[in-house]
């Protein structure tokens, strides 16, 4: 458009020109916004970034994870991938509604090749610096597809190899625990390499098993009940016999005790008077004698006389000496 004087020429190649020179420069501006916020990516906490180059040398997934926060790349040759780093708690359950709606319980075989079906629990996370390795094996973002697929057959023959060398009764029983604990490192030593590490692994319900598998095994629980009972009265009644026959072997040797307590103190008093007579016998002779007749003595003088057929006549010398002369002791005044 032109204006010559008063007239007014209309000139479309003009205003073509100007509407492509005002397009070329919006559509430069859009296409700089666009390229523009495609390359730039935020990682959100509880997972890491993984690059991707698609051309050059280099392409293929980088070893080194991006951490938290906004990541700028190249949108023309690179790409980031999310990958989640927390913990995952997956359930593989028989009901419809737990976890998913249909059957995804494991079932495994003991020794016998009786079949025991559960309801397993696993928690996992995967290692920040192992993502990359995990997401160049499988090629999944989603690590929820990894834990339905591949985790989940790594845990189905963990247990089956732990079961089949254990009898039923014994993972039924007691056995469990154990059962879990060595599936649970065959399960760590298998997806360790892989990135993944393991938190848990559990029953998240009763085992099942067949009818008339647990109708046995409660027959064979109860019997083994009953013989532990048994056992337990035979070992009380024969405790009491001993008790009793202990009470009568202290109430018999009581009396004999007493008897044989007694003779040893007669004995012993008989042995002592025995030592007494001996010590005394051994000590008397003529002198001990006259001088125990010296401590007995009063102070009068005993006389004897006599010889012959005459009668031995014991006669008090003090009268004799107190007695008048020319009259005999004892004759009337």
């Amino acid at each position: 458009m032109a204006k010559t004087g008063n007239t007014v020429h209309f000139n479309p190649e003009g205003i073509g020109g100007i509407l492509r020179a005002r397009g070329s420069r919006s559509g430069s501006w859009c296409w700089r916004c666009v390229v523009g916020s495609a390359s730039c990516a935020r990682v959100d906490p509880g997972h890491v970034g993984i690059r991707v180059k698609l051309a050059g040398s280099a392409r293929g997934v980088q070893d080194a994870p991006i951490v938290t926060g906004w990541v700028a790349y190249n949108p023309l040759t690179e790409m980031v991938v999310e990958f989640p780093t927390s913990v995952q708690n997956i359930v593989w359950s028989k009901d419809v509604h737990e976890g998913s709606p249909a059957d995804e319980s494991i079932t495994f075989a003991s020794s016998e090749g009786v079949s025991v079906n559960a309801d397993v629990g696993l928690a996992f996370h995967v290692e920040a610096q192992r993502a990359p390795r995990l997401y160049a094996r499988f090629r999944q973002r989603d690590v929820l597809v990894l834990a339905h697929g591949y985790v989940r057959n790594v845990v189905r023959e963990a247990l089956n190899e732990g079961a089949a060398v254990m009898p039923v009764q014994q993972i039924y029983g007691a056995g469990k625990t154990r059962l879990l604990n060595e599936s649970l490192q065959r399960v760590v030593q298998r997806l360790g390499d892989d990135g993944f590490v393991i938190d848990q692994l559990t029953f998240n319900s009763a085992l099942r098993l067949p009818d008339n598998v647990v109708a046995a095994i409660n027959r064979a629980m109860e019997a083994t009940q009953n013989a532990i009972q048994a056992e337990n009265r035979v070992r009380q009644t024969r405790a009491e016999a001993e008790q009793a026959v202990a009470q009568a072997r202290v109430a018999a040797a009581a009396p004999r005790q007493r008897a044989q307590g007694e003779g040893d103190a007669l004995l012993i008093r008989a042995r002592a008077e025995a030592q007494a007579n001996e010590i005394i016998r051994l000590s008397m002779n003529r002198d001990v004698i006259a001088y125990r007749q010296l401590e007995r003595w009063d102070g009068h003088l005993r006389v004897v006389t006599g010889g012959g057929n005459v009668p031995m006549m014991t006669l008090d010398t003090t009268q004799v000496l107190a007695a008048p002369r020319g009259r005999a002791p004892g004759a009337a005044a």
